[in-house]
């Protein structure tokens, strides 16, 4: 009997092994296939997580089938993946503030060949700070929660060209496995850098989504009432609302989220007459729709924390002073800028969100 069942029990102590073995390769492979990250040099500048949230540099365009035309620099490319296909969602640009006056980062002219918008750079070291257009940063991969070691995060730096103002603010980017609808900023300074009063991190771009409904803790601003009557081809902006006045997770983290307030099929139809025809770059291309957001993590942040937005009636045109440039927003009015605003520390943090999720389930969280 014992002649008999050796090979027995060495066959199943093999397919025990191999069963092991598998698992381990199957898992990696998933590991390896759910970040969206450059490998080699002829890879995009691009970073994300698929069925979430990813980010590109200039000149590469983060959304499905573009190869990178040039378009703003100075600005982080924000998209969504969605069954396998990336779309631009919206632009965050960069705005130091140094003795209470502001600085554009897809505006201020580049230190490298004097044209808009500053440089910014990849690396994935803190200490590797020097423009290298050839570098690829892949990315870091680590493991930031030992009670739940099968959950990943993506970190790496962001670095820019020094503002005119001379402030000189860095980038730690980092992206986890189990909030796919979220990018963590942390703002620093280099040690050259002005003393900054603000950095701001903006959601440049609301009028590509129509976003229209600010929902704060007692209310929901609608910028259709708040801009009642403007048509301008400026921007219009009324007060902040102080940190008093914004929504809190069940953690206490207080946020500020962004909607739209139009069906998929409004959202989705574009005029056809010939001037929305050479502005239909403006077409909402999703069939989906996302709650923007910002947030804080945790309890801990300054009191000087407000939620700042302003609004658009026309779509932008580079700035043009001619009128004729503009076509109206369809719809009316809608929120163009939205950050969050606080006093600069080192290492604070700002978090934005996209989701598929309505407002009341982000907040049941």
């Amino acid at each position: 009997m014992l002649f008999v069942n050796k090979p027995y029990k060495q066959h199943k102590l093999l397919f025990f092994c191999c069963a092991i073995v598998l698992s381990l390769l199957l898992n990696t492979a998933i590991a390896q296939t759910k970040w969206i990250r450059p490998e080699t040099s002829a890879d995009k500048q691009m970073w994300g997580i698929h069925d979430g949230i990813v980010f590109s540099l200039w000149p590469t365009g983060v959304e499905t089938g573009d190869h990178g035309t040039g378009g703003p620099r100075g600005l982080l490319r924000i998209g969504y993946e969605h069954k396998g296909k990336i779309y631009l969602i919206n632009y965050i640009a960069i705005e130091p503030i140094v003795d209470g006056k502001i600085e554009f980062s897809e505006i201020s002219p580049s230190n490298n060949d004097g044209k808009w918008g500053k440089l910014i750079w990849a690396s994935d070291s803190e200490s590797d700070d020097a423009y290298n257009p050839a570098n690829i940063s892949h990315g870091l991969i680590s493991h930031p929660d030992t009670n739940h070691p099968q959950i990943e995060q993506l970190t790496l730096f962001l670095f820019m060209e020094q503002y005119l103002d001379k402030a000189s603010p860095f980038l730690k980017i980092s992206i986890r496995s189990d909030k796919p609808e979220e990018i963590c900023f942390e703002i620093n300074n280099k040690a050259n850098s002005a003393i900054m009063d603000r950095c701001a991190l903006t959601a440049t771009m609301g009028n590509y989504s129509r976003l229209r409904l600010l929902h704060l803790n007692n209310e929901v601003v609608d910028s259709r009432k708040l801009y009642s009557g403007f048509e301008g081809i400026d921007f219009i902006e009324k007060d902040a609302y102080p940190v008093t006045r914004m929504l809190k997770l069940k953690d206490g983290s207080p946020i500020a989220l962004a909607t739209q307030n139009e069906s998929m099929t409004q959202l989705s139809a574009w005029p056809s007459d010939s001037a929305y025809y050479a502005k239909r770059g403006w077409r909402y291309r999703p069939d989906f729709k996302l709650t923007q957001y910002w947030r804080k993590d945790g309890k801990a942040y300054d009191p000087s924390l407000q939620v700042r937005v302003n609004g658009r009636a026309r779509y932008w045109a580079l700035a043009s002073r001619d009128a004729k440039k503009y076509v109206a927003v369809p719809g009316g009015a809608a929120f163009e800028n939205f950050e969050l605003r606080e006093k600069y520390y080192p290492g604070q943090k700002f978090i934005y969100g996209l989701s598929l999720k309505s407002v009341d389930e982000i907040l049941k969280q």
